[in-house]
C-alpha cells in the first residue's frame, strides 16, 4: 500500500506576513488581495473562520461577514524564502517533496520506510528537519493524506489504516498458490484495499475539504447548496450525474471523495541562483531600470550558471511605503542568456510594483539549455511552425504547470451527451 506523507503548516503565509505582530492571529484578520489581482481574501486566522469567512471569499463578502475583519498585507518574498528553506530541509532526509501550495507538502514515505525505521521513524524525522510546529497525515492517496494532516493535531499524525488489510492479506494468500498470475492479482487487491480504506476515512468528512484543490475552489458551496454536507455522500452519487451537472470538476471530486487520486509529481531538484541589490534611496523609473541591469550582469558572470540560459526568472523587492514586498514570475519566450534581450523583458514589469523600492532582487527560477547559436543552413516551414508550437507549449508548461496544454480526443462522436463525445488529454508536442 501506498504510503503518502502530506506536512500541514497551518496558515503559514499569514503567520509569515504577521511577522511580530502575532497578536493578530488572535482577532479576526485575513490576508489582503495583491495589488492588481482578483479581489479576494487569503488565509484567515480561527476567529475570522468563526464569522464564516474562508480563504477566497470575496473581499466585500468577508467584510460584511465580519465588519472587524483586520487586513494584513501579503508578503510573497518572505513566504517564497521561508517555504524554500523548508523544502531544502524536507529534501535533507530523502523525500522527494511535492508542494501543493506555501504551507502544504506531499511525499512520497515507500522509499524512506527502511532508511528511517518505518512510517514512524519518517515522521520523527521530517519533524527534526523542520524545526517548526506542523501536522502530518498519511494515507494512501495524496487527498486523504491532505484530509488526515487537516484533521491532525500538533505531534499527533493522523494515519489511516488499511481497514482491508486481514481481507487483503487472506485473498494474496488464495492467489499465490493460484499460480504465475499471483503477484499481478495480489496488487491489484492491495491496490483496491487501499482505496476502499481511503473511501472509507474520507466518508464523514466534509465536502469543503475540497478547497484544498485550486479546481475545486468553488464546489463546495454549490454541493452545500444541493444539501451534499459529507464526501461520502459526494461518493454515493453516480459519477455520470456529477458530470452532468458539473463537467470535469463534478468527476473529479467523485474521484477523490472515493479514495482515488493522480500519481505524486516531485519536483526536480534545482540550484538557487540569487542576486540583490540595497537602493539607497526610494527607487523608481530610471534609476530602478539601471540597478535591474546591474542585477542581470551579476546573475549572468556567477560561475553556477556554467553557460546555461535562463528559462524563467523571478523578480521581487522590498516596498518602502507599504513596508510589504512584491514578488512577479517571468517566463521568456524562448531561453536567454543576453543582458539586453533580458532587460528588454524585464523592464516593464518593474511599472507593476506597487510603491517604490528599497531592495531589489533577482532570482532563477528554472534553467535553460546552454548557449548555442548555431542555426541551419536552409529552414523548413513545416518544421519552423512545428518548433514554435513546441516552444509555446513548453513555455505554457513552465508558467502554469504540466497539464496546461491539452489536447482533444474524441471517443463516442456520435453520444448524445456532450461530455461523452471527446476528452481532454496532455499534449505530447
Amino acid at each position: 500500500m501506498d504510503q503518502v506523507v502530506c506536512i500541514l503548516l497551518p496558515r503559514f503565509e499569514l503567520t509569515i506576513a504577521a511577522g511580530d505582530r502575532s497578536e493578530l492571529l488572535q482577532t479576526p484578520a485575513a490576508l489582503a488581495p495583491e495589488p492588481g489581482a482578483v479581489q479576494n481574501v487569503g488565509e484567515v486566522s480561527l476567529a475570522a473562520e468563526a464569522f464564516g469567512v474562508h480563504a477566497g471569499m470575496r473581499m466585500g463578502e468577508a467584510l460584511a461577514r465580519c465588519p472587524r475583519l483586520m487586513l494584513v498585507p501579503p508578503d510573497p518574498v518572505g513566504v517564497a524564502d521561508a517555504w524554500e528553506r523548508l523544502l531544502v530541509r524536507l529534501e535533507s532526509i530523502g523525500a522527494a517533496v511535492e508542494p501543493e501550495r506555501p504551507g502544504l507538502v506531499c511525499f512520497d514515505a515507500g522509499g524512506l520506510l527502511r532508511l528511517h525505521g518505518g512510517i514512524q521513524g519518517v515522521l520523527r524525522a521530517a519533524r527534526r528537519a523542520l524545526g517548526v510546529s506542523a501536522r502530518f497525515g498519511v494515507a494512501p492517496s495524496r487527498f486523504a493524506a491532505v484530509a488526515a494532516a487537516s484533521q491532525a493535531r500538533a505531534r499527533r499524525p493522523e494515519i489511516v489504516d488499511d481497514a482491508a488489510a486481514g481481507l487483503g492479506s487472506s485473498m494474496r494468500a488464495r492467489t499465490n498458490r493460484a499460480g504465475a498470475d499471483a503477484p499481478d492479482a495480489s496488487a491489484c487487491v492491495s491496490h483496491a484495499g487501499a482505496r476502499a480504506s481511503a473511501s472509507a476515512y474520507l466518508a464523514p468528512l466534509p465536502v469543503s475539504l475540497l478547497r484544498s484543490r485550486p479546481a475545486l475552489a468553488d464546489l463546495p458551496e454549490a454541493l452545500e447548496r444541493l444539501g451534499i454536507r459529507t464526501l461520502g455522500e459526494l461518493a454515493a452519487l453516480p459519477a455520470p450525474a456529477l458530470a452532468d451537472r458539473f463537467g470535469g470538476v463534478g468527476l473529479l471530486a467523485h474521484e477523490l471523495a472515493s479514495g482515488g487520486d493522480g500519481a505524486l509529481r516531485p519536483r526536480p531538484a534545482a540550484e538557487f541562483l540569487r542576486e540583490s541589490l540595497d537602493l539607497p534611496e526610494a527607487a523608481s523609473g530610471v534609476q530602478l531600470e539601471q540597478g535591474l541591469g546591474l542585477l542581470i550582469d551579476r546573475l549572468l558572470a556567477r560561475r553556477e550558471r556554467r553557460g546555461r540560459t535562463f528559462r524563467s526568472v523571478i523578480l521581487s523587492a522590498v516596498l518602502v511605503e507599504q513596508g510589504g514586498t512584491w514578488r512577479d514570475q517571468v517566463v521568456f519566450r524562448e531561453s536567454l542568456s543576453d543582458p539586453l534581450r533580458m532587460r528588454l523583458a524585464l523592464a516593464p514589469r518593474l511599472a507593476l510594483m506597487p510603491a517604490p523600492a528599497e531592495l531589489l532582487r533577482l532570482a532563477v527560477d528554472s534553467f535553460g539549455p546552454p548557449t548555442s547559436d548555431q542555426r541551419p543552413l536552409l529552414e523548413d516551414p513545416a518544421a519552423g511552425r512545428r518548433a514554435r508550437l513546441r516552444e509555446a507549449i513548453r513555455q505554457a508548461r513552465a508558467v502554469a504547470g504540466p497539464e496546461a496544454a491539452l489536447r482533444v480526443l474524441e471517443v463516442d462522436p456520435d453520444s448524445r451527451f456532450p461530455e461523452r463525445r471527446a476528452v481532454l488529454t496532455p499534449f505530447e508536442g
